[in-house]
């Protein structure tokens, strides 16, 4: 599906949620491995506030562009920044939305 790219540079951006494996399924313990490096994959709630908005947004990123100790309420950088669409079907019933990943999450403002 296609991507496109986020310029994050103007907006404000926090740690809302400290990092956790991406899982591919939950009761296997099967963790989402990244296509191109095969590192795991991160998943980290970041806050987002540009132009008096805010947003909550989980966005995947390889465990190598995670630092040590990102914790809830620090501010960020965020490297790489895509949305996507995505789509799939699950017990007969259709599903929908948009996924977001990074290359990196740094820490500093």
């Amino acid at each position: 599906m296609p991507s496109f790219k986020i310029d994050p540079s103007t907006a404000v951006v926090f740690v809302a949620t400290a990092p956790e494996p991406k899982m591919v399924n939950k009761k296997t313990g099967e963790r989402a491995v990244d296509r191109e490096t095969g590192a795991g994959m991160t998943t980290v709630g970041l806050l987002v506030s540009d132009e008096g908005e805010g947003n909550l947004y989980q966005v995947a990123v390889p465990e190598t562009g995670i630092p040590e100790g990102l914790a809830p309420g620090t501010p960020v950088k965020v490297i790489g920044l895509k949305a996507g669409d995505w789509e799939n079907e699950f017990n007969g019933q259709k599903r929908h939305g948009i996924s977001f990943r990074a290359v990196a999450v740094t820490a500093g403002v």
